[in-house]
């Protein structure tokens, strides 16, 4: 990576994160920091690179102790998460994916989020009191700087304590660990010295951003054709970002400036691509398509004069669309592996693709009309999929954990379907799009819908929850006529008589009433949601005058009944021990 001119490394040790993973993930996977730290300080180090990249490292980083250590092994910044979140309140509950977080810090629940009690000041005297004892830490060891310290291994020794007590320990060797990289080539620089040149001034958006000067500056739309090879990287990158410093979010009106490519493109073709800007490919690309789309449009297919079938060969690499948040893409030809992965509003049709796909996609739509690998639609919250099942097997590669299978019979469905797969048949001539609509009728039974169960539901309950706001609207409306005509027909003044005489009443009777209070104690509690519906109620305590004469617990003996089945309802599986959850609810 650093010979590719890679400006940060980042270490992560295995104990990183606030736990909310499976527990096998947990205890079985990952390596500490400290290894691969120092194996690639000192690999950098050997190879001359390290003076070209920052190293930085994290997982678990709490105390000034283990700053020095990450130091004097050759990192030169440092990570934090899980320790500022505990200053915050975070309790290492590990619900963060659950939204029932019960201090308020991972959940979207308002009612939790008033539990909230953080302050900045919290992270900000966490951190003066970490560099006070890293501070201390660098005067016993006689450095100034932090720079000074980092890749002294020399300064870090084996804790011949824990050895002499731990048998598991003797035979553990860790000299090649602490060698210090100097050793290894002396006169190399040991911590990042030198800005790298990444070659932008000869990048090809450089000519782009010039032939696209009246689209720039006066909106006015721009045709450009140019051959592109493999060495070309985040083409319209460097673009995107010129409109988005004049145009902001809304970019420039669709397809504007219109940029069509002959060959192969390298990586991340039409990365962040912005509104307005559409790149049309003739020929194939690398990896990362399309990575980060945010509202511009792809096209990818084969050279005209090509022979294969667009729908049986890769015309694009893996990963594309990868974190797309908006817009539109469109291939003539299958797709690499993790295709649309993260995907959370862009609009694509692909003619086939490999494994992994729409892994961990929370929005957007995917259009597939041809084979895909195993484990489609693993993760996947969100968006919608349709998939095109050829050969009838696809429920046996998809991930079926957290979607449904379901058939294209909604309109809507087979509506938005229909035109996007329009929309691929316009942009790119797929003779495969073609196909499929001369016969879509007949070919719409073989369209599998992939639905998230967990994103069908909300928007089941949008759907009713809008039903009912338009039943209530008419029924106001209809009550409002309805008073209307009542009023035309009473005597005006009389009625403000009996409104004045009314509100005496309610001030000579006292104003307010006491809002209903959460109960303690019901017959018939519910979990789900208890530790909202019902109030908390504390342990009662024996007469100390009682409690000197004998060794019995200091707190009445509980019985089960409503109260304590009220209370155990109010539970949130934080793993407290010794709680009352031992009661189960019937």
């Amino acid at each position: 990576m650093v010979k590719g001119h890679a400006d940060h490394v980042l270490i992560a040790g295995h104990d990183g994160g606030t736990g909310a993973s499976r527990w096998t993930g947990i205890k079985n996977a990952g390596l500490p920091w400290e290894l691969g730290l120092a194996e690639t300080h000192q690999t950098l180090v050997a190879n001359d690179l390290r003076g070209r990249t920052v190293l930085q490292t994290d997982g678990q980083l709490k105390t000034g102790r283990d700053v020095a250590v990450a130091a004097l092994l050759g990192a030169e910044e440092f990570g934090f998460s899980t320790a500022p979140l505990i200053t915050l309140g975070c309790i290492m509950m590990r619900k963060c994916h659950k939204n029932t977080c019960p201090v308020g810090i991972a959940t979207q629940d308002p009612v939790l989020r008033e539990k909230f009690a953080g302050e900045p000041e919290h992270v900000i005297n966490f951190f003066f009191m970490l560099a006070e004892e890293v501070r201390e830490i660098m005067s016993g060891l006689g450095f100034r700087t932090v720079t000074e310290m980092i890749g002294r291994a020399d300064m870090l020794e084996l804790d011949r304590e824990v050895v002499k007590n731990n048998d598991k320990l003797e035979n553990i060797d860790l000299s090649l660990l602490l060698r210090p990289a100097a050793e290894i080539r002396p006169g190399a620089a040991q911590y990042c010295v030198q800005k790298q040149d990444h070659g932008l001034d000869m990048a090809l958006d450089q000519e782009l951003i010039a032939l696209s000067k009246s689209a720039l500056e006066k909106s006015l739309p721009v045709y450009i054709e140019t051959p592109i090879c493999n060495v070309n990287r985040a083409v319209g990158t460097m673009l995107s970002h010129e409109v988005t410093k004049r145009y902001h979010l809304t970019g420039l009106p669709k397809d504007t400036i219109h940029i069509k490519f002959t060959g192969s493109a390298g990586q991340s073709l039409g990365a962040f691509l912005c509104p307005g800007i559409m790149l049309e490919l003739e020929g194939d690309s690398n990896d990362y398509v399309g990575k980060g789309l945010s509202g511009g449009k792809v096209v990818v297919y084969p050279p005209k004069g090509s022979s294969f079938d667009p729908k049986e060969n890769i015309v694009i690499g893996n990963v594309a669309l990868y974190g797309a948040t908006s817009g539109e893409a469109y291939f003539n030809g299958m797709a690499a592996e993790r295709f649309s992965v993260r995907n959370s509003g862009a609009k694509a049709v692909v003619e086939g693709l490999g494994d992994h796909g729409c892994e961990y996609m929370t929005g957007g739509t995917v259009v597939v009309l041809g084979k895909t690998g195993r484990n489609f639609a693993a993760g996947m919250s969100g968006g919608i999929a349709y998939v095109l099942d050829v050969d009838g097997k696809f429920n046996t590669r998809c991930n079926l954990e957290l979607v449904d299978l379901d058939k294209v019979e909604d309109e809507e469905d087979k509506m938005t379907l229909k035109m996007m797969i329009q929309q691929h048949q316009r942009h790119t001539n797929s003779q495969l799009a073609q196909e499929v609509l001369a016969d879509f009728e007949n070919l719409l039974p073989k369209f599998i819908k992939v639905f998230p169960r967990d994103y069908k539901r909300v928007l089941s309950a949008m759907k009713h929850e809008e039903v009912s706001k338009q039943a209530i609207e008419r029924a106001s409306e209809e009550a409002d006529e309805t008073e209307e005509k009542e009023l035309e027909e009473k005597d005006a003044f009389a009625e403000l008589k009996n409104m004045a005489a009314a509100s005496s009443k309610e001030e000579m009777s006292g104003n307010g009433v006491a809002a209903e209070a959460r109960p303690s104690k019901v017959d018939n509690a519910v979990k789900n949601g208890g530790f909202i519906a019902y109030e908390r109620e504390g342990v009662k305590y024996r007469d100390p005058n009682v409690r000197l004469n004998d060794w019995n617990e200091v707190m009445e003996e509980s019985k089960p009944g409503p109260l304590l089945t009220t209370q155990s309802a109010r539970c949130m599986d934080c793993g407290t021990p010794f709680c009352h959850q031992v009661y189960i609810l019937r």
